[in-house]
């Protein structure tokens, strides 16, 4: 993925997404979390929700010192779910899966104030919004205006309805996650 976010893996380090950068001190409890997200989006949620939460967990192994070393994994790994499940809608009947914030916390077992708690200062810790684009789910990253706003010239555009050639400038500064118009090529070839 060509946009800048925490996801990114360094490169050279021999780390898999499966194995992301996390400090050896804090290995343990970030696999643990993992685990616990992993079992929860099989059976409750998807492979997205799984990803993103891995994903957010590694973010948080990294920090220093790291928050996941105070508290139980099973609180952060529901933590976890519930940001992300805020920044993409999750308790919105309309989506799919759809899942309400306080079952998140009930099918982890954690107190509601618990789980808030947690959510809270994830969110705090990362400066994480609703609709935050680098926590989106790829299947909503179409649908979140905030993946495509931009400024040019100090002017708020949405870069789909931008010349290719800007959207490829756009997509090699780290910008925007891929190139609107080659999505709707009929040859489905990218030309970057």
């Amino acid at each position: 993925m060509a946009m800048r976010n925490p996801r990114e893996l360094e490169e050279g380090t021999g780390n898999s997404p499966d194995r992301p950068k996390v400090p050896e001190a804090v290995r343990p409890t970030y696999e643990a979390v993992t685990a616990l997200i992993d079992a929860f989006c099989e059976q409750h949620l998807n492979d997205e929700y799984a990803e993103l939460g891995r994903e957010m967990a590694a973010t948080l192994a990294r920090k220093r010192p790291s928050p996941l070393l105070k508290g139980k994994p099973v609180g952060w790994a529901c933590g976890i779910i519930r940001t992300i499940g805020f920044v993409n809608f999750l308790d919105d009947p309309n989506q799919t899966p759809h899942m309400r914030l306080m079952d998140v916390s009930r099918a982890f077992g954690v107190s509601d104030s618990t789980a808030v708690t947690k959510a809270n200062m994830i969110r705090d810790m990362l400066k994480i919004h609703r609709l935050e684009p680098a926590w989106t789910l790829r299947s909503n990253l179409d649908k979140n205006l905030l993946v495509w706003l931009l400024t040019v010239n100090g002017i708020p555009m949405d870069i789909r309805q931008a010349p290719r050639e800007a959207q490829v400038v756009a997509f090699e500064m780290g910008l925007i996650p891929y190139i609107p118009a080659d999505r709707h090529e009929p040859s489905g070839s990218e030309q970057s």
